[in-house]
């Protein structure tokens, strides 16, 4: 099977156009070091909520099977769960003022 020349020469004058304008150009270097950066801020800032939500759990577990404070179990998860330690803290507030 013999193709002809231009056949095979045509797709790879596109490519190595298309890679010569990323080349040495400074905008695609500074949005690939933009790109970097808000990966490792997206890793440390959900990794501190991820550990805030597991402590939040725990208190809750705590809170039930230490301290045999009733709470509604399924709020009192979705709570923990989203807003760690201060959710677990506000509902601890709201079954003290009698409103759970």
């Amino acid at each position: 099977m013999n193709l002809p020349v231009f056949l095979l020469e045509a797709p790879l004058d596109g490519t190595a156009g298309a890679a010569m304008q990323i080349v040495n150009n400074p905008t695609i270097l500074i949005g690939g070091i933009a790109l970097i950066v808000i990966a490792i801020v997206l890793v440390l800032f959900i990794k501190q909520v991820i550990i805030n939500s597991i402590l939040g759990v725990i208190a809750l577990g705590i809170i039930y099977f230490v301290f045999h404070i009733e709470l509604p179990l399924l709020p009192a998860i979705v709570v923990s769960a989203i807003f760690g330690l201060a959710g677990i803290g506000a509902m601890l507030l709201l079954k003290f003022f009698g409103l759970f």
